[in-house]
């Protein structure tokens, strides 16, 4: 018999899965993929990437850096597959998107406690106790289908949230034209990991004249009623709409770049990121789109550098599902009316793939101590695992929306430093206090 069943296998199942393995109990991990695949996989693989093949900042005095290195300190599964599958990408953590789901997938399979059964689930397992077995972890993601996050909405007695995702377009770097592009860091930091594809005024103008009146896909009836976009990746023509300049001070914006061809900085470019380790591969940075693949041909192709790009994949638009975290859950990431059930990943509200990581991690070490009766934990609100964990069991249920990793969710220091050192005090801080936690935990 198993002790926990995981329903979903992305970053937060897969790590949820891993961290219940290593603490000697048997797992079975249901993912859906390949037998019935989302709007926007490609494979079977646990872990799959969509949206990105970069999970963000791995500077050591930035959130997401600070997030990571945590991680890494706790020895997740997700981070360790993709320090081994890294492409360069600067001062950010970007993966061989195959190499790393593939990485993911190996390392599961052939864990000995660990069961992949490809099949969807449209029930969720209600235990008599917190104690019984098998507890259930669902991590069923931001894609969850329609029946389980119908099973969610009998289970919660709460009206489902929707947000609004999109994927940027990838292309060869073989079609692009590298007399007008040039390679330079992300905004002048760092390597030279980045193609650049310099605008001028009249250019800048011209392509957001054609994005602007470019057709997009049409929603459904209840995609329409209910859409919402989430911030943190608008997409591109939602962000042209908001004004001219928009894009020239948003995903477009030059800063630290100099065009070699002119010797000055462009008036705005558009950056394509390494997306696998072949080098083969960039995606447009910033370029998630809804507009139909046709037009994305058209107007991507009015970029400098462009003019011929192979599309590998176009960009797309898809419904996104999470929970109302506050309403629902304890900070051990258990379901308050249903403490045998526990969630983990997007659906709660962490937004990203390395905190949609973070959430699995805990979900997976409650789930393991519970079982062996001992006390399950929660992170100290000083590191940033404690911090969005709170932000998504304690914030407005009202008005609550995802939240990336960022220093606004950690509490302000005791003593005040030099605004410049307070990221680099509050970095210290967090790790201090999670070595301190972790060593003070029974068996963790």
């Amino acid at each position: 018999m198993v002790d926990v069943i995981v329903i979903g296998g992305g970053l937060a199942g897969s790590e949820a899965s891993w961290q219940i393995a290593r603490r000697g109990l048997r797992v079975a991990l249901y993912e859906m993929r390949p037998s019935k695949m989302t709007a926007v996989h490609h494979t079977g693989y646990l872990a799959e990437l969509v949206c990105s093949n970069s999970l963000g900042s791995n500077l050591p005095d930035r959130a997401p850096g600070l997030l990571k290195t945590e991680l890494r300190h706790l020895n997740s599964l997700i981070l360790q597959c993709a320090d081994a599958s890294v492409v360069p990408a600067g001062g950010a953590l970007a993966v061989d998107r195959e190499a790393f789901a593939h990485l993911v997938t190996e390392r599961l399979e052939n864990h000995p406690l660990v069961e992949i059964h490809h099949d969807e689930v449209t029930r969720i397992p209600r235990g008599s106790s917190q104690f019984a077995r098998p507890l259930t972890i669902v991590a069923s993601g931001p894609l969850t289908s329609d029946a389980l996050a119908d099973e969610m909405a009998s289970l919660t007695g709460k009206e489902r949230l929707f947000f609004y995702d999109a994927v940027a377009p990838i292309v060869s770097v073989d079609s692009v034209d590298e007399s007008k592009a040039f390679r330079a860091a992300r905004y002048g930091r760092g390597t030279d990991d980045y193609i650049n594809c310099p605008m001028t005024e009249e250019e800048y103008n011209r392509f957001v004249g054609a994005l602007l009146s470019a057709e997009t896909i049409s929603l459904r009836d209840f995609e329409r009623k209910d859409k919402r976009f989430f911030e943190a990746c608008l997409p591109v023509e939602v962000i042209a709409s908001r004004g001219h300049a928009a894009l020239a001070f948003g995903p477009l914006r030059p800063v630290g770049l100099i065009d070699p061809r002119t010797g000055r900085r462009p008036w705005a470019v558009v950056q394509l990121r390494q997306d696998n380790l072949a080098g083969t591969l960039y995606n447009l940075v910033g370029f998630q789109t809804n507009l139909r693949w046709g037009e994305q041909e058209r107007v991507f192709r009015l970029i400098p550098g462009l003019e011929r790009a192979e599309f590998i994949r176009f960009g797309q638009m898809h419904r996104n599902t999470f929970i109302n975290s506050p309403a629902l859950l304890m900070p051990t990431m258990q379901l308050r009316d249903h403490p045998s059930i526990l969630f983990a990943g997007q659906i709660v509200g962490t937004e990203g793939y390395v905190a949609s990581a973070a959430s699995g991690l805990l979900a997976g070490i409650n789930a393991a101590r519970i079982l062996k009766e001992q006390s399950p934990i929660v992170f100290p609100p000083t590191t940033m695992l404690g911090a969005l964990g709170r932000y998504v069991t304690s914030a407005d249920p009202s008005n609550f929306q995802p939240m990336k990793s960022n220093f606004g969710l950690l509490p302000p220091l005791e003593r005040p430093v030099k605004k410049r050192e307070t990221h680099q005090a509050l970095v210290g801080r967090a790790l201090t206090d999670l070595i301190v936690f972790v060593e003070s935990v029974v068996d963790f």
